[in-house]
């Protein structure tokens, strides 16, 4: 299985958005490059709404991610709480 994976640009927003990440994602292996961070994971990985704004002390829209997003690889599927990442059908 292919490794899915979420690139967002290195500011403090993301850096909460990792936090959340890495919560809800142990398995999830995490890249600071210049400018951007890399998350990868097996199988899927899953942003979900209400731990981003547990980290951020406000509500969060999950469409706010893409103001961040660099690029992603995985078939999404987006819904209110959560976005998710995966190659399964």
């Amino acid at each position: 299985m292919s490794k899915v994976y979420l690139a967002l640009q290195d500011n403090d927003m993301s850096r909460y958005i990792v936090q959340a990440v890495e919560e809800d994602n142990p398995e999830v292996s995490v890249t600071y490059q210049p400018a951007m961070i890399r998350m990868e994971c097996e199988d899927k990985l899953v942003v979900n709404r209400a731990t981003v704004e547990e980290k951020l002390g406000r509500e969060w829209d999950i469409q706010e991610l893409q103001l961040s997003l660099v690029t992603l690889g995985g078939n999404v599927e987006e819904e209110e709480d959560a976005l998710t990442l995966s190659w399964q059908k």
